[in-house]
């Protein structure tokens, strides 16, 4: 028989955000633990409010599955005497197993007959096994922060005040803590605080949303997405797509209520971004917006119970907004008062980092690596590159960022745009920034994008050359994030640059400023980048083998060793690709160990020695030139020719001849070979069929 499994940890208030990734864990420990325990489940459902973390499992056997194990020992022949006694070998044997000679076991192998343990472990009720599964889970469960409270010795998002665990409506034994599990939860906080008894899943959830607790995520999310598009609509607007803050909303709320306030109009002329991220960060308000995209002075809160009075609880909300974009005014009127560009200067007094200087050197140092930049890629932009460079940072300093900090860059641009600084350079100081995340939107224009290199390329090369990479998952200065937007900028707009000279440029610009060598500082650099590249080409879906036979043997320019990936990805899965990878990596075994000069033809004394040299001689520069212009299909269809006369020569020369000077002109002949292939890639990374 199958019974069901229901599992709640009730708690303070977690914070937004934990929770969805807290029940993906939950979800996972528990199908791992059952499986471990050899418990046959069925679906696992996890759910969650910001006062509870729950998981349900259906289809949970009511026994674990039965185990035969089977433990082989030492031979027959040797563990009895010749009267047929059990010797130390049969005995000490026994012993390990905690079986007596007796219970042990025969079996017949291809070697012979052996001693054997065979242990059937019928397996013990699942209701018996549930209180250590169910305290593995509370204790597994990850948290980016966790807390103690009390005197307790135990950690938690929050503390716990109570936990439900039934199985097969009937009470588990679980401790944490000084909570003892039972079958009462509780209901809303606010609108029905007190304990219900549940028997089950469907009772819970049946139950909760009686107690006014809407337990499921996607519910909540339907609810909010409804109701804000209502209220909107009643201002005859629509709601400012905002996905994250709906995220965010259902993680707060446990019965979601939205209510609908408005503004006073004068703040519709300050810039757009400044009203909406003033409702949004500070006060989680929704943006609404008329048909044309165009603000409207109107607003919608989630709330977390049902207001009696939604006017008056309007008016409070109105008052709130109208104190945050008071202030925002005042500050916005205050920074019109002072340019962007003396407003540089003043980022001399802002330490960027103690071992880095001072925001103002950084940007002297991003200016000059962003024009360097622009003079190799794309030199008509230089003079706007260079602008946009030195305003980058300058919005700063302004009592609006330092009010609202995720305007950076945004207000630079409007700020830039009022002084009559062109469309160009105002809209590179907000693109700069770009990506925020590994997978966010790209700047667009020129000027946004070498801007946005430099700056991430001085702040890898900076923390890199004081000693201060990220180290396991701790990576305060985004490092690893700006590596991949670096990689993923250059990747999709397919910009042909040369990183080791973007490296070295930047590492002269920080001379006299890290404390490790260039070289040392450029080998951890390019060594990360290499890494994270890896990583995103393995993610787009080609195979780790091309990919590493690609990176492994160096590259430069990420959009051509790309481009190789992709051809290799291609031709490794033809069968005469996969012979000629075997027959250069035979090549390659026999030179590891020798170093090789030049041929001397008059040496070549053998057909086939003469016959690879030929082939070597009248393509070898055939191929080199396919490779300069990246025209791999010809490259790999001249080196997969290679084969036979390779085979040619391993089946009809001795390599190692006894003649000394034969033998290392054929080993400099075949080491020729090899260096035509490695001029593409390392062969000898790429599995064959047969490897995979």
């Amino acid at each position: 028989m199958v019974k069901e499994l229901l599992f709640e940890i009730g708690t303070e208030e977690i914070p937004a955000g934990l929770t969805p990734v807290a029940l993906d864990a939950m979800k996972k420990i528990m199908g791992d633990l059952c499986a471990q325990h050899r418990i046959d489940i069925g679906e696992i459902i996890t759910d969650g409010t910001p006062r509870r973390l729950m998981a349900a499992v259906r289809g949970v056997s009511e026994s674990q599955k039965p185990q035969r194990t089977e433990k082989i020992g030492p031979p027959v022949s040797v563990s009895f005497d010749a009267d047929g006694t059990p010797n130390q070998k049969a005995l000490g044997f026994a012993k390990g197993q905690g079986m007596s000679v007796d219970e042990l076991s025969r079996v017949k192998t291809d070697k012979g007959e052996y001693l054997a343990a065979v242990k059937e472990d019928p397996g013990r009720p699942t209701v018996e096994i549930l209180p250590d599964i169910l305290s593995v889970l509370i204790n597994d469960i990850p948290f980016k922060k966790s807390m103690r409270w009390m005197d307790l010795d135990v950690r938690f998002v929050r503390p716990v005040h109570w936990i439900v665990a039934l199985f097969d409506g009937k009470v588990v034994p679980v401790s944490f803590g000084n909570i003892k599990s039972g079958d009462r939860t509780r209901g809303h906080r606010f609108m029905h605080n007190e304990e219900i008894t549940v028997s089950g899943y469907d009772d819970y959830v049946k139950k909760l949303r009686d107690a006014r607790v809407i337990v499921s995520r996607d519910e909540r999310r339907g609810i909010i997405e409804k109701e804000i598009g209502d209220v909107a609509r009643s201002f005859g607007g629509e709601v400012l797509e905002d996905r994250e803050l709906i995220d965010e909303i259902v993680d707060l709320v446990e019965f979601p209520d939205a209510v609908g306030g408005t503004f006073d109009t004068a703040y519709l002329t300050l810039p757009r971004d400044i009203p909406v991220i003033a409702m949004r960060k500070h006060q989680r308000y929704f943006s609404v917006v008329d048909k044309k995209n165009d603000l409207m002075p109107h607003f919608i809160t989630v709330s977390n119970t049902v207001a009696k009075d939604q006017k008056l609880v309007a008016k409070g909300n109105e008052r709130v907004l109208a104190a945050r974009l008071e202030d925002a005014r005042f500050y916005y009127e205050d920074d019109m008062t002072v340019s962007l560009e003396s407003r540089v200067e003043d980022l001399k007094n802002v330490v960027f980092h103690s071992k880095l200087g001072t925001s103002y050197e950084k940007v002297m140092r991003f200016k000059a690596l962003a024009v360097w930049l622009s003079e190799t890629l794309f030199p008509e932009h230089t003079r706007d590159v260079a602008q946009a460079a030195l305003l980058a940072k300058a919005d700063l300093d302004t009592g609006v960022v330092q009010e609202f900090p995720d305007l950076q860059g945004i207000i630079g641009r409007e700020y830039a745009l009022k002084e009559g600084i062109k469309k160009e350079v105002a809209q590179a100081i907000s693109e700069h920034y770009l990506p925020v995340s590994a997978t966010g939107r790209l700047p667009e224009g020129v000027e946004g994008t070498l801007v946005s290199l430099a700056d991430k390329m001085d702040t890898i090369t900076g923390f890199f050359g004081v000693g201060m990479p990220p180290t396991g998952t701790a990576d305060p200065y985004a490092l690893r994030r700006n590596t991949i937007a670096i990689v993923n900028i250059l990747l999709v707009k397919e910009i042909r640059l040369s990183l080791n000279a973007f490296i070295d440029r930047s590492l002269e610009l920080l001379d006299g400023v890290i404390s490790k060598s260039t070289d040392e500082t450029k080998a951890d650099v390019t060594a990360f980048f290499t890494g994270r590249f890896s990583g995103i080409l393995t993610a787009e879906g080609y195979p780790q083998d091309a990919v590493d036979a690609v990176l492994e043997a160096g590259f430069d320019d990420v959009v051509g060793a790309r481009n190789l990936v992709k051809t290799l990805t291609r031709w490794k899965e033809r069968a005469e690709f996969s012979d000629v990878a075997a027959a250069i990596k035979r090549v390659g075994n026999i030179l590891k160990d020798h170093t090789a000069g030049d041929v001397d033809e008059s040496l070549l004394s053998e057909k086939e020695e003469r016959e690879l040299f030929d082939a070597y001689s009248k393509k070898k520069s055939e191929i080199q030139k396919m490779i300069e212009k990246e025209d791999y299909e010809a490259a790999l269809t001249e080196l997969v020719g290679f084969r036979k006369p390779i085979d040619a020569f391993f089946e009809g020369v001795m390599v190692m001849a006894k003649d000394e000077k034969v033998k290392n002109n054929r080993l400099a002949l075949l080491s020729a070979v090899r260096d035509l292939f490695v001029g593409l890639c390392d062969f000898s990374r790429i599995e064959a069929a047969g490897e995979r």
